[in-house]
């Protein structure tokens, strides 16, 4: 019988289609896979840029258990309403002190195993943050008392820095998983010390676009050089992320696995 605690993390959600992707493709998932905790990246869930309190709740009806952001959390100016209040909804821990909301939790699941969540944002080509190195290791310190199962969501532009991260934390938390490319890598694998890592978990959105956007409304842009208002796109759409298993007693990652679902 397999004791290993299943989590599943799901790529950037885009807009409509992402948010249907979730609705019709997650439960064959869970039947799939009983996984004991699903994540998923939202900020892109209101029309490709932010999330709103009534998106936040359709994703939890939806039985994703956590919620994670990135850089776009705040495009929707309603988030500032309700984030203090929104349990299972982060923002990356390493904006400074006092922004609203919350950068990491522990999630409780059915077993009985806690899991702790931490959100960091990276700051090459990024908004200037507080160092997610530091921020981080405090942060898994600090959940180290609590549980030794610890996933972070590195929501960051570069490859190097979220390498450079999941080697800084290696054998310091279960999963290194990275989001905010929206292009699913095939490097996925377990660090020496323990830790599963994936440079980017991709995205759950429309496909045939230019990372979830209009395809002709992105090449205006680099075209002309002008502002251009973007639209998510429709057509195939999928469903992208992976699968990590976790020895739940020392929280070393067992193995990690892609998923590309199709939602036909």
């Amino acid at each position: 019988m397999d004791s290993s605690l299943k989590i599943l993390f799901i790529g950037d959600i885009v807009g409509r289609p992402g948010r249907r992707a979730i609705k019709e493709l997650l439960p064959g998932l869970i039947v799939r896979y009983s996984p004991d905790l699903v994540i998923a990246n939202g900020e892109n869930s209101a029309g490709g840029f932010g999330i709103t309190p009534s998106i936040y709740d359709e994703l939890r009806e939806l039985h994703v258990d956590v919620v994670t952001s990135g850089n776009h959390i705040w495009d929707r100016k309603e988030v500032c309403s309700f984030i203090n209040d929104a349990d299972y909804l982060l923002r990356p821990a390493n904006y400074p002190s006092g922004v609203p909301g919350k950068g990491w939790l522990v999630f409780e699941c059915a077993s009985g195993v806690r899991v702790g969540v931490v959100n960091l944002s990276g700051r090459v080509f990024m908004d200037e943050m507080d160092c997610p190195f530091r921020v981080g290791r405090e942060i898994v310190e600090e959940l180290g008392r609590i549980t030794p199962v610890i996933v972070v969501d590195m929501h960051a532009e570069t490859t190097s820095e979220k390498m450079a991260v999941g080697w800084f934390l290696d054998g310091r938390v279960s999963a290194v998983v990275g989001t905010h490319t929206h292009v699913q890598t095939a490097d996925e694998r377990v660090l020496p010390g323990g830790t599963a890592f994936i440079t980017d978990t991709g995205m759950t959105g429309p496909v045939d676009s230019v990372i979830g956007i209009k395809k002709e409304l992105v090449l205006e842009r680099f075209l002309t050089r002008m502002p251009v208002r973007f639209d998510v796109a429709g057509g195939r759409t999928e469903l992208q992320g992976v699968v990590i298993r976790i020895d739940p007693a020392n929280g070393r990652a067992q193995g990690i696995e892609r998923i590309r679902e199709v939602l036909r």
